[in-house]
């Protein structure tokens, strides 16, 4: 891999103090490297939109946290650019290298000895009045829920064209295993695997209680009604993107023919991921 995409969460100035070192190091090895156009600016070097990225890049490099790595899944998806996503956010649970971790990290990419991870996504078109208005692709999750001031909502919810149920609730969400440590945990989801080929239905605060997620297989078409008149109610994808629905609007999610894949440098216990991001078995 000889072009390197970086890509970095704006507004945060670690970024900018690793490429210092990090450009020079690259360019050492012969590496062309492709800058977004806001880190750019402030190194003072060409820089590229990120919609330029994944026509140059055989590889992304992402500085930032899982916020900026949803994003840069998203952008390069359908042309199956592998992301090696450094974590200098919080949680960090897509974000696999440490910053201290980034030389030796890179040194694999070069050599070709970087394993890789391919991650499910999922597909949302939305119906209005018979007609397709929007589409998007996401990697942690569909969201649908109500604003600050809207009452409890009515979901008419089927799988496979077979009704489910009309769920009572603040919302619904729709995640993939990735997204399952996301959303869909605070609200009461199971964590999955995330290599799993699975999609997760929880409902937000339902007001039937024995309305409980429910996991489901990655094969199926999910299809949600807004019933409610309410003007407050939303559509938001991975948390970034956000499309006001309708009375009657149709969501439709199922699994995305593209994959994110993410480039894994070291050997990772999952299972330790998860008792340091969620502090399991602490007291």
């Amino acid at each position: 891999m000889k072009k390197i995409g970086i890509i970095c969460k704006i507004g945060r100035p670690e970024p900018i103090e690793i490429l210092k070192e990090f450009l020079p190091w690259l360019g050492n090895k012969g590496i062309e490297i492709f800058l977004d156009i806001e880190t750019a600016a402030k190194l003072n070097v060409k820089g590229y939109s990120r919609s330029e990225m994944p026509s140059v890049a055989d590889v992304i490099v992402v500085l930032g946290g899982d916020g900026t790595m949803l994003n840069v899944a998203r952008l390069v998806c359908e042309r199956g650019i592998p992301i090696l996503g450094v974590n200098l956010g919080g949680l960090g649970f897509i974000t696999e290298v440490q910053r201290q971790e980034l030389y030796d990290a890179m040194e694999k990419v070069l050599s070709g000895e970087c394993l890789s991870e391919d991650r499910l996504m999922l597909m949302a078109h939305i119906h209005r009045h018979g007609e397709r208005i929007a589409e998007y692709t996401v990697l942690n999750d569909v969201v649908i829920n109500k604003g600050a001031l809207a009452r409890i909502i009515d979901l008419e919810t089927c799988i496979n064209k077979t009704y489910v149920t009309t769920f009572k609730a603040d919302g619904l969400i729709v995640s993939t295993p990735t997204g399952s440590t996301a959303y869909s945990l605070s609200a009461g989801g199971p964590v999955l695997y995330p290599t799993l080929d699975s999609i997760v239905l929880t409902p937000i605060c339902p007001h039937t209680l024995t309305n409980r997620p429910t996991v489901l297989p990655d094969d199926v078409l999910i299809e949600v009604v807004l019933k409610s008149p309410s003007e407050d109610v939303f559509l938001t994808l991975d948390g970034q993107v956000g499309f006001s629905l309708r009375k009657e609007d149709v969501v439709e999610v199922k699994r995305s023919p593209f994959k994110t894949k993410l480039l894994i440098p070291f050997e990772r216990d999952y299972f330790q991921v998860l008792r340091t991001k969620l502090k399991w078995g602490e007291r």
